[in-house]
């Protein structure tokens, strides 16, 4: 006589596991990393890997001193793709010491603080970059020239396209051509959107994500940004340029993404991402930072849990409140 075994699901494993996962968004930032050193050289190379070396140390610290717990999750990819995504929201001439300051916020205080992997409910590398942006606004907004491959601290300056829409210097924007392919200043990951495209796309095809956050976030971007410039097309740019500006792609494709911090079911992917861009807008036009997708995500993140109450799957069996059918 068989024995029934009772278990918890999932009863069928997919082949998803943590590690899987968190190493091919890391495979997917590859081509905007290797635009970053071709573009910062130097810069980028020192901002990145001083990002992950410091924050996979402060996982493991924290994990085995404060938490007594087995650190040896920290090879998990978490913390290594905390330390890219955190280096890819920083400029290319940031000093090392304020790179680690952010690295300690984004581990100590974004994600460990709240129990570790799984329970923090908002974006560690978010939280450690804002933490730097309101902290060090000088450093945080000096941005190196494209083409500085092998200066550091003293790369020349200038203002990003983001920055020349806020100051109305829309006549000085780059072409959509430049911004797709890159030399524009900015963040680490803001310099090239068709690497950030081609890493989403190789998230979509491994099932990593679903294109219900990233196409609500641009999508809504688009619309609202089209309304704005046939309102008035002196003052607010073109759609096509408020897509390839700044951290959008970045934030759209590997930040908003995040599984901890993201809505479960698929309707509400949706709607967190129709308010992340709604709320991207408003901060770009009207807001005191040119960019704002940062502050959009982080917001959003503190909704996901009353939106999936609010969303919840479908419930298979009786109907609550009814009685079964005999």
């Amino acid at each position: 006589m068989s024995k029934l075994i009772i278990s918890l699901s999932p009863h069928v494993h997919g082949g998803d596991s943590v590690s899987r996962n968190m190493y091919g968004v890391c495979i997917a930032l590859v081509p905007a990393l290797l635009a970053s050193l071709w573009f910062f050289g130097l810069g980028a190379a020192i901002v990145l890997v001083t990002s992950v070396v410091a924050c996979v140390f402060f996982e493991w610290a924290i994990t085995k001193f404060l938490l007594k717990r087995d650190a040896s999750t920290v090879l998990d990819g978490s913390a290594i793709l905390t330390g890219l995504l955190l280096g890819f929201n920083l400029p290319s001439n940031l000093p090392v010491w304020i790179i680690i300051i952010g690295a300690l916020v984004a581990i100590g205080i974004g994600k460990m603080t709240f129990g570790g992997l799984g329970q923090n409910p908002f974006n560690p590398a978010l939280v450690g970059r804002v933490f730097l942006l309101i902290s060090f606004p000088v450093q945080m907004t000096s941005w190196p020239v494209p083409g500085n491959l092998t200066s550091y601290l003293d790369a020349t300056t200038a203002a990003t396209p983001l920055s020349l829409v806020a100051q109305g210097r829309l006549d000085e924007l780059p072409s959509a051509t430049s911004l797709l392919l890159g030399s524009t200043g900015g963040s680490l990951g803001e310099v090239s959107a068709i690497c950030l495209l081609i890493g989403c796309a190789f998230l979509l095809w491994r099932r990593i994500i679903t294109w219900h956050i990233p196409v609500s976030i641009l999508a809504t971007v688009f619309v609202l940004s089209g309304l704005l410039y046939l309102a008035n097309p002196l003052t607010y740019v073109n759609p096509v340029t408020a897509l390839l500006t700044g951290g959008l792609m970045l934030g759209a494709c590997f930040m908003a993404t995040d599984y901890v911090t993201s809505p479960m079911t698929h309707g509400g992917q949706v709607i967190y991402g129709i308010c992340i861009g709604l709320l991207t807008v408003v901060i770009r036009c009207w807001g005191a930072y040119p960019e704002g997708m940062s502050f959009a995500i982080l917001i959003m993140n503190a909704f996901t849990p009353l939106i999936n109450t609010y969303c919840k799957p479908k419930r298979f069996g009786e109907k609550p409140g009814k009685e079964a059918k005999k």
